[in-house]
């Protein structure tokens, strides 16, 4: 990884019923902010919100959703090209069959080409479309080789869960995208950010929505980057906008705490007890719920 600026960009989806034609001003609006973004930071890595074309709860049907989905990312592949930047961009796509809709984020490189694409693989409650709602699972973890760095990608309550983003950093991953539109409360998104970036020593960006959607859910925005020691370096309000920050791989783990002189001497990869995990691999597979109550 080399040193470079990064960014995260929060916009709000229009509002009311999504129609083919607000589709398209989203995907609009996420190129003004974009290049705006760019334009007063110099930012080579932005990354938007979840669903930025559509917002998160569609407020429709798999079915309808999927007549809506077309080929959505040429107006950001066109907009990485002429900014020279990297961008991982939210959004729903259409799968094979009329009602396969994922939860996808690309990773699209300074060529415009799309270096990666990753499915949702932890879907929010009422999201999965085998409980009601509109969304298909994915199934791999996403790390993509670039010229910055090795960028690895969840999406939103992904980061809920430790496993996806360890599986990452042991793949390689130095940098972590988190497009999102997180529907709890600010805390929860500081503290998952905060700690998926110190579990795994890696820079995490996150990219929250912010407004309202087409089902009138609201969202709160503080998008924040986050260092590999857990130090929020750049954090938004609630309004549309953007934070950026040096993300600089000399620096990252340069002390124990931020602001301290003493040096960083452990490594949360490099000292796991494998022993320890291979012992308990079963236990790990096993299904298992909570013990407390609660309206599932």
């Amino acid at each position: 990884m080399r040193a470079f600026t990064a960014a995260a960009v929060q916009i709000a989806p229009l509002p009311g019923r999504l129609t083919a034609e607000s589709v398209q001003a989203n995907l609009a609006r996420c190129v003004e902010y974009l290049h705006r973004c760019v334009d007063a930071t110099g930012a080579e890595l932005v990354v938007l919100p979840e669903t930025a074309t559509t917002g998160f709860t569609p407020g429709m049907p798999a079915e309808e959703l999927w007549d809506l989905l077309g080929p959505l990312t040429e107006p950001i592949q066109q907009a990485a090209s002429r900014l020279s930047v990297h961008v991982v961009f939210g959004s729903y796509a259409r799968g094979e069959s009329r009602g396969e809709v994922y939860n996808e984020a690309y990773l699209i490189g300074p060529s415009g080409d799309v270096l990666g694409t990753y499915r949702k693989t932890h879907l929010f409650s009422g999201e999965d479309r085998s409980c009601g709602g509109w969304v298909t699972p994915g199934d791999e973890a996403v790390v993509v080789d670039t010229d910055l760095g090795r960028i690895g990608m969840i999406i939103c309550f992904d980061g809920d869960y430790p496993e996806l983003a360890r599986v990452q950093a042991v793949m390689g991953a130095e940098v972590i995208c988190r497009p999102s539109a997180l529907l709890r409360s600010a805390d929860i998104w500081e503290l998952t950010n905060r700690a998926r970036a110190y579990d795994n020593h890696v820079y995490v960006i996150g990219a929250n929505a912010t407004g309202v959607d087409p089902a009138g859910v609201l969202y709160f925005g503080n998008s924040m980057i986050v260092t590999p020691i857990a130090e929020v370096v750049a954090r938004a309000a609630s309004h549309e906008g953007w934070v950026s920050a040096r993300l600089d791989p000399q620096t990252a783990l340069a002390s124990l705490t931020p602001g301290s002189n003493v040096p960083q001497r452990f490594d949360h990869l490099a000292d796991r007890n494998l022993a320890f995990i291979e012992r308990h691999l079963d236990v790990l597979r096993r299904p298992a719920s909570t013990s407390f109550p609660h309206a599932r």
